[in-house]
């Protein structure tokens, strides 16, 4: 007789394929790579996302918890490595990876997070040029925001102390590495601000690895220095390090030492410069008292000073000769206006009316003065005024055709 087969339910397949997968090396200790499809975030924290390649596709959960390591921003298409395990989920009987590590192929999720994050600030126009404020040529007051237990920090009072002793600097003491320690440096630059503690900042540490460097990456520690009012200058590592908050910052420098020296002048140098406007100064003196003694004495040889009266004299000799040169000229110019005044008049004279009126014309004039010049000026029966040269006789139109006549 044959044993009757067990009779299982859906939830228990899934719990015992579960169980046998989970109890599977391979499946719980995977690395997949893949390229990103359909990736979503949820408002609880937990990302969801497809790994899939040409001839296949496997569903991923990344919870919370271990979606909160990310040091970059998933993007569909991008192509990566997912460390996790591979189990079902008895619900809805489907298989998918649990993943708690997420790393970009080709490039380590810290440079990528880097690049990302750069390229956002630089559409947001945190890196603007126009933005950057000019440095202080001799600041009173330096802050320093800074680990004060590095080397960078010794090196920096240093070389200030050296350059530039008449500057007061502070230290804002914040942690340079780890976690939180971009959160102190970003408070610390603001509270700089709020209280006015200084007219420059220099932030940065010394050199180390990208983790190390990491704080002056931060989101927070960039928009800290894009909202100062201070002047800031970026001095993180080394020449080749590179960070967000130097593209940030109104001034970088390519060590904490270096920022030293760009942060104020070498008192040496300044002095140098006023030792050499100072004689400079004194050589513009010499050289104008000089001229004064020279015009000194080119007055006291002048006629006015040794012989007043003869320079007097003098005066009195050319305010006469002026005078009579300007009364020949105001003879000529009356004698050159009399002649044209007298060439007017004649013309004028030859123009006159009267002298027409001499020569056998008369003028003809109604009783409102106005002149008869044709025959149509006047009606018959009208009187008139005919103007001879001795006198006037009045007359009457009797008609005004061509055989006009007048009495």
């Amino acid at each position: 007789m044959r044993q009757e087969a067990s009779i299982l339910t859906p939830s228990q397949v899934g719990q015992y394929i579960k169980g046998f997968m989970d109890r599977d090396r391979l499946l719980s200790g995977l690395l997949v790579r893949g390229e990103l499809s359909n990736y979503k975030m949820y408002p609880s924290g937990h990302h969801y996302f497809t790994l899939k390649d040409r001839e296949g596709a496997l569903r991923c959960v990344m919870f919370r918890g271990d979606a909160a390591s990310l040091r970059f921003r998933p993007q569909n298409g991008m192509q990566v490595i997912a460390a996790g395990r591979v189990t079902v989920f008895p619900r809805d009987g489907q298989y998918q990876m649990y993943c708690v590590r997420l790393t970009p192929e080709g490039a380590g999720d810290l440079f990528v997070a880097f690049e990302q994050l750069k390229e956002r600030l630089l559409r947001q126009g945190l890196f603007a040029q126009e933005h950057k404020k000019p440095l202080p040529r001799m600041p009173g007051r330096i802050a320093l925001v800074t680990s004060p237990a590095g080397a960078a920090v010794r090196d920096m009072l240093r070389i200030l102390g050296a350059r530039w002793p008449m500057a007061q600097v502070r230290i804002l003491p914040v942690r340079v590495q780890g976690e939180g320690a971009a959160e102190e440096i970003a408070a610390a630059i603001r509270w700089a601000n709020l209280h006015q503690v200084a007219d420059l900042m220099i932030t940065g540490r010394g050199g180390g690895s990208m983790e190390d460097l990491w704080a002056f990456n931060e989101e927070v520690v960039a928009q800290a220095i894009y909202d100062s009012n201070i002047p800031v200058i970026s001095a993180v590592g080394h020449e080749p390090d590179v960070t967000i908050a130097d593209f940030v910052a109104d001034l970088r420098a390519a060590t904490p030492s270096n920022a030293a020296e760009l942060a104020v002048p070498d008192q040496n140098e300044v002095y140098a410069a006023l030792l050499g406007s100072k004689q400079r100064m004194e050589q513009a003196m010499r050289q104008r008292l000089l001229r004064g003694r020279q015009q000194l004495e080119r007055l006291g040889k002048s006629r006015m000073l040794t012989d007043p009266k003869a320079y007097v004299q003098d005066k009195r000799v050319l305010l006469d000769y002026q005078s009579r040169r300007m009364d020949q000229a105001m003879t000529n110019l009356l004698a050159v206006k009399r002649a044209r005044t007298g060439q007017l008049a004649a013309a004028l004279d030859a123009m006159s009316p009267l002298k027409v009126l001499g020569r056998g014309y008369a003028i003809a004039q109604k009783q409102d003065g106005g002149i008869i010049a044709h025959t149509g000026d006047a009606a018959p029966g009208e009187r008139f005024r005919l103007r001879v040269s001795d006198g006037e006789l009045p007359c009457r139109v009797e008609e005004t055709d061509a055989c006009d006549t007048v009495q």
